[in-house]
């Protein structure tokens, strides 16, 4: 094992939500190395854990493999109560007053934000949180307030306006300037950002050096979303599509998204034959360990542009099923079949298929 770095002496602290965002930390920290920095010198990662089981689990692993790596790893049960969010900030003050560099996940986040004011670091690193990374760099370009693409449009909740000033003050300390870098680390296709906004590419060379390359079985799998999840699609035509997409490509497996719910994939399991897996690592893990099927079939989502990168050299395929707009619930945001076009049409090394009919 590597050399652990302290948290007392740290001068980048890393705060992660998710398993996706703690692997793209990791990356992160692996193209530090090869630039000369010490594997693990001066980083912490701290995790603000939610409350979903199946988060917090891959979650654990994902820590496991940083602290492998030298990292300092802590974790945070940041929603663990009315009291939590309190004693998180305060215990992570000190730290945030030294650190030199944040490096985060997720910049809609109000964690995230809330943090922000305290810190005075100079380096802003944002690490992919999946496509939603898009969405950041456009909204930044564009000096609007951060707004997840799926949040219905209109006027904000009593909630949203409470939190304002803060989500404002984010928005300018992630705009550069004379005394605040910003970098995007990213695996999306960012063709531009705004100005003094350093975009750095992210190939999941850490991922491809620590594991596989994969066994490829015969058969296709496929990979869920939590679009119903987010109200963005009608889980009856969704389960149609899982359905006719199985069919049509021999899929045998349906690897599950962390937020899918239990009720879904019961569905999914009795009325398509799928075996489901909750997998315990990001998918782009899974799929370089392996067994992995020769096609990975999968609606708009961040895999489709992560897992082409992971599974560089192998002979795996990455098909991605469009999003008809029939699909879509009364209750999405006017942005969703846009911004899920967007993801698809963006998407390299794939291959494109048109959505399927749900009748």
């Amino acid at each position: 094992m590597r050399p652990r770095a302290g948290s007392a002496g740290s001068t980048t602290l890393a705060f992660v939500e998710s398993p996706v965002q703690l692997l793209n930390v990791l990356e992160w920290a692996h193209i530090r190395a090869h630039d000369g920095a010490a594997p693990g010198a001066g980083l912490t990662l701290v995790v603000l854990s939610p409350n979903d089981p199946m988060t917090r689990g891959q979650l654990r692993r994902m820590a496991e493999l940083a602290r492998d790596e030298g990292h300092s790893v802590r974790w945070e049960e940041a929603r663990g109560g009315t009291t939590a969010p309190f004693h998180t900030i305060g215990g992570l003050a000190p730290l945030l007053r030294r650190a030199r560099r944040i490096v985060m996940g997720d910049p809609f986040s109000r964690y995230v934000q809330l943090l922000l004011t305290i810190t005075k670091a100079r380096d802003l690193v944002v690490v992919d949180d999946g496509t939603a990374t898009m969405e950041f760099v456009s909204q930044l370009a564009r000096g609007e307030r951060l707004v997840r693409w799926h949040r219905r449009g209109g006027r904000p909740g009593a909630r949203d306006v409470l939190f304002a000033p803060v989500s404002a003050s984010a928005r300018r300390r992630l705009t550069p300037s004379d005394r605040r870098s910003v970098e995007v680390f990213s695996s999306m296709p960012i063709e531009s950002a705004p100005d003094g906004v350093t975009i750095t590419a992210n190939d999941f060379s850490w991922t491809r050096d620590r594991f596989g390359p994969p066994r490829i079985t015969r058969s296709a799998d496929m990979v869920g979303t939590s679009l119903v999840e987010t109200g963005v699609v009608d889980p009856d035509r969704y389960l149609d599509a899982v359905r006719a997409l199985a069919r049509a490509h021999g899929a045998t497996r349906y690897f599950a998204h962390r937020r899918e719910s239990v009720e879904k994939l019961h569905r999914l399991a009795a009325e398509t034959g799928l075996e489901i897996v909750r997998p315990d690592l990001p998918l782009e893990l899974i799929a370089r360990r392996g067994p992995i099927g020769r096609t990975i079939l999968s609606f708009p989502s961040t895999v489709v542009h992560t897992l082409p990168l992971a599974l560089a050299g192998t002979e795996v395929r990455v098909a991605v099923c469009d999003i008809d707009p029939a699909w879509l619930t009364e209750n999405a945001s006017p942005r969703a079949q846009g911004f899920l076009s967007g993801v698809t049409g963006t998407a390299r090394d794939v291959h494109r298929l048109s959505a399927v009919s749900t009748i």
